[in-house]
């Protein structure tokens, strides 16, 4: 491999490695967990009990998901069309990175007290549409980075390094910033860096301006190392681009495989998706754990996400992306399973000694098959896209990917926050990823292995 292309590899590799703070620290295990503690304490005041007070924060905390996974999933497609109509993706970058930026820094003014959900909410949802939309447009830089045949151990490379970087990224937090509520003190037992204020959990706040600080820095190498592709610069013409995305939407009806990999992909990576969004929800909520805890347990999970994800990149080059998809979605059921039967008491009726910290070591476990079958997963699923594409329309067939995902992660949280409104627990309101799973499982024997390559 010429060092040109080695290093426009790495480029794309690099935005993996800036961007993945905003699952690992903002959406699973700092920020989320805050916003539920605070709401959860908002609640209380209110006058709910400890109980309905915890299922009343995971609901907003799921519409929130659900509004932003909405928004993308209507846009998704339409930006596509238009950035292969015109031949520019960079640009786009750019524009998403923004917001990525604005809505991480803007988690700083999340104070405790629950006044200003709705901010939180918002920025949050700003930010992680940001995130999604620029993983869009790289994405569709994936194609011109090597032989189709290659590109399995690229994706599953990528996000090991993307993983990596989270994993590297979550130990400084938990180290250097994020206070335990109680003590005030970090992981290791020191006050917060640069004289933060525990009281006002400043600690656990600084997350917002270190993502945003991390994603700016560490976009450095991909914008230096990442060009467009050589094509035909195109000026923009609304009407040709959604002609495109109408007659791709429209042909879908004769490829059968793409079809079904989209319907497959809407209900398995938004299960998928849900579970990151939800984890430490349901940690703090459900077995009581501090932030601080919920980072060791983020610290398990990003560990065998980055091995499982190089190492199904491998299987991916040899097995094919397919078998890969089906055993990560077998694992991931067993582990919605388990949850939704689990209590500091007992798990599916057999009892478990409290004091004993089983339930403790049981989810830790948890953690790390989440970590391991999510990472593999969706370095594969991204494999399997390319293999139902071309270059030339890869924006658009990607933004059709992510409104796959999209719907769902529209549906999940919407679905959890029902369930988890109607029954009142948190516990019981996780158990609608286990049916999306299967029916993505069921779909995916649908989809053709080596998709339309010929």
């Amino acid at each position: 491999m010429a060092s040109a292309d080695r290093k426009r590899i790495w480029g794309w590799w690099f935005f993996d490695w800036a961007s993945q703070p905003y699952n690992t620290l903002l959406l699973t295990f700092i920020f989320g967990p805050y916003f539920a503690e605070i709401a959860r304490g908002y609640y209380m005041a209110e006058g709910l009990d400890a109980d309905a007070a915890a299922a009343a924060a995971q609901s907003y905390w799921g519409t929130a998901l659900a509004i932003a996974s909405v928004l993308i999933a209507i846009l998704a497609p339409f930006l596509g069309a238009i950035a292969d109509g015109t031949g520019r993706r960079l640009v786009w970058v750019w524009v998403f990175s923004a917001f990525y930026v604005v809505g991480s820094y803007a988690l700083w003014y999340v104070a405790p007290g629950g006044e200003n959900l709705l901010f939180a909410a918002a920025f949050f949802g700003l930010g992680f549409i940001g995130m999604e939309f620029a993983t869009i447009f790289t994405n569709a830089l994936m194609p011109s980075l090597g032989d189709h045949e290659d590109l399995g151990a690229v994706s599953g490379s990528g996000f090991a390094f993307g993983y990596l970087g989270g994993l590297i990224a979550l130990l400084l937090m938990l180290a250097l910033f994020s206070e335990n509520s109680a003590t005030g003190k970090t992981l290791i037992g020191i006050d917060p860096l640069f004289g933060l204020d525990p009281e006002s959990r400043e600690g656990t706040r600084a997350v917002g301006p270190f993502t945003a600080i991390w994603y700016v820095v560490f976009m450095i190498p991909f914008f230096l190392w990442v060009k467009e592709p050589k094509v035909e610069r195109r000026p923009l013409n609304l009407g040709l681009a959604f002609a495109s995305l109408k007659d791709l939407v429209s042909g879908l009806r004769y490829r059968r495989s793409l079809s079904a990999y989209l319907l497959s992909s809407l209900f398995y990576r938004d299960a998928l998706n849900a579970l990151y969004g939800f984890g430490g929800v349901y940690a703090s909520g459900v077995l009581g754990w501090e932030i601080t805890q919920i980072g060791a347990f983020g610290v398990m999970g990003a560990v065998t996400a980055t091995l499982a994800s190089w190492i199904g990149g491998k299987a991916d080059r040899r097995f094919g992306p397919k078998p890969v998809i089906a055993f990560c979605i077998l694992v991931l059921m067993l582990v919605c399973t388990i949850i939704v039967g689990m209590t500091r008491e007992q798990i599916w009726g057999v009892p478990l000694d409290p004091a004993s910290g089983a339930s403790d070591d049981i989810f830790f476990l948890c953690g790390a098959l989440i970590g391991a079958a999510g990472g593999a997963l969706q370095a594969a699923s991204r494999t399997l896209m390319v293999r139902h594409t071309t270059p030339e329309q890869a924006t658009e067939a990607f933004g059709l990917f992510a409104l796959s995902g999209k719907v769902a992660s529209f549906m999940s949280p919407a679905l959890i926050a029902l369930v988890t409104a109607i029954s009142g627990s948190q516990r019981i309101g996780i158990s609608p990823l286990i049916g999306m799973f299967a029916i993505g499982l069921g779909l995916l024997m649908l989809v053709r292995a080596r998709g339309e390559m010929e």
